[in-house]
This record gives structure tokens, sequence and C-alpha cells, in this order.
């Protein structure tokens, strides 16, 4: 009796040590993932996954041969150079406005570039990294009933994109405005052209360049609310990649990079009219 005592004694010991070993492997396992860098992911992937716009030009925008244009592509390109050693190691994860802080929060890019502004309420939910532009909300409305103030406004529609800080102003500071809202920025220049709505507010770079392709309309109110900031932005608490991005942008600001891409991409769209010191911020906040 004895001797079955001891054998089952040994036999439950074997089990009660396999399962502490197994326990064992999965928390090294589990701290092993957990240790893995946010940038070793990117480099074992061999791709930076980056959010743009498809219909921003001349910021994010897809042209007809099917390839990722503009000033937001740029950088990215230049971000996978120095990252990768090579431009083309861009994965470009088109977006609507409204989506870019889910895709951070759910993993699928590591960079968001789609012309983000910062704004405390997107600060609650991602990590922002240096700005590269500096934005105001501007007004477009046609030459022959332009649209100078907000009191011009009341009692039209204006017509904004979902998801913008263009909506978000005014949403809060103008209620008793009837926004016309679409998900593209393409389906909100044509309700504009169309006449269904009266005017469109949206970032004034963008509209500047809108504006100077299509000469029956005009920016006559080019500035609204206070100063904003363009920046990339990563997943919240990705401390890592946003201290990579913040250095990376410092050095490429002391190389006037961003006064290069601007003279590439948005000088053509933006006229005589525009500078680049209008627009560009040079890889941090301005003193």
């Amino acid at each position: 009796m004895k001797k079955y005592l001891v054998l089952l004694l040994a036999a439950l010991t074997a089990v009660i040590l396999a399962a502490c070993g197994g326990s064992d492997s999965e928390e090294k396992a589990e701290t092993s993932s957990e240790a893995t860098s946010a940038i070793d992911a990117i480099k074992e992937r061999g791709t930076l996954r980056v959010a743009v716009f498809s219909d921003k030009p001349p910021f994010g925008y897809v042209d007809a041969n099917g390839e990722n244009q503009g000033y937001d592509v740029v950088l990215a390109k230049r971000l996978a150079k120095d990252l990768l050693g090579d431009e083309s190691k861009v994965e470009y994860v088109l977006t609507e406005a409204q989506a870019r802080v889910d895709l951070l929060k759910s993993d699928k890019v590591d960079v968001v570039l789609a012309n983000f502004t910062v704004t405390p309420e997107r600060q609650e939910q991602v990590d922002f990294a240096n700005p590269y532009m500096k934005v105001d909300i501007g007004i477009v409305s046609p030459n022959s009933a332009s649209i100078e103030s907000v009191e011009q406004l009341k009692g039209k529609k204006l017509i904004v994109t979902k998801g913008t800080t263009a909506e978000a102003f005014f949403m809060k500071n103008h209620p008793d405005i009837e926004l016309v809202k679409y998900d593209q920025n393409t389906e909100a220049f044509e309700a504009l052209k169309d006449g269904r709505g009266d005017a469109m507010a949206q970032d004034n770079a963008l509209l500047f360049g809108w504006a100077n392709e299509n000469p029956d309309f005009s920016v006559a109110l080019s500035t609204l609310g206070e100063l904003d900031y363009i920046a990339p932005a990563v997943k919240k608490g990705n401390t890592e990649l946003l201290e990579w991005l913040n250095t990376e942008l410092e050095a490429l600001g002391q190389e006037q990079f961003f006064h290069k891409a601007y003279d590439e991409t948005l000088k053509p769209a933006f006229g005589e009219n525009i500078s680049a010191d209008d627009v560009v911020v040079e890889g941090k906040v301005e003193e």
C-alpha cells in the first residue's frame, strides 16, 4: 500500500511541476513579446505602415497611375529611408479623417501622416510628435457670393468633412450654423461646386490649393480660431517610436527638408500668393 501511495505522490508531483514549468514558459514568452521594441518590430516587418489621405491634394492623394503622391507622402518616404534604408519600404494605408485615431488604436498603422491637426481631444487618444506644418481653419466660397465673415453664414449651409477640426470648431462655437457633412474631401468639394452648400470650411492650406485650381472660388475668410499645428501621430504610449520621430523631425528641420518638400509638392498648388513660411514648420514648435 505504501508503495502505491509513494508512486501516486510522485506522479502528482510531476504533474504539478510540469504545470508550473509551462506557466513559467508562458510568462517568459509573454515578457519577451512585451519587451520587443516598436522600432525592432518595424524593422522585422520590413515596412513602415503610414496612414495617408487618398483625396486631399496636394498633401496626400492617389494620382492617375495609382501612385501615392503629396507632401505627406514625401515625408513618409524619407522616414522609411532613414529608418529602414529604403524610401520604398512604406506601406500606405489610405484613410478618411474620422478613421485616423482608430487606425492607431487597432495597430493597423505605425504612424499617421494624414494632415493630422493636433488638438487637446486627440492628444487624449494618441501621441503627437513634433509638428511639420501650421494651419488655420478657412472658408472657401463662390466669388459670386463670397463669405467674408462667420456672421454671413447665418441661415446658410456650410459644408464640412467629417472628423476634421473645421467640423469640431463649428459644432462647438457656432452650433446654430447648419452643417452639411461628407465622409471624403472629394465629396465635399463636389457638393460645393454643385451648390449643395453656400461655402466649405476646412484647413486653409488645403483650401488655398483647391481655390487656385478653381478660379470661380476664393478663400475670402482665411483664418478662424487659433493657429493649429499638424504633426505625425503614433499609438498612445508608443514612446520609443515617438522619440525616434522627434529626433528625426528635428534633424530634417535642420537640413530644411520641409521647405524643399514644400517647393516640390505645395508651391505648384498654392501659387505665388502663399509662401513656405506661411505653412512650413521645420520639425518643432516655433518659439
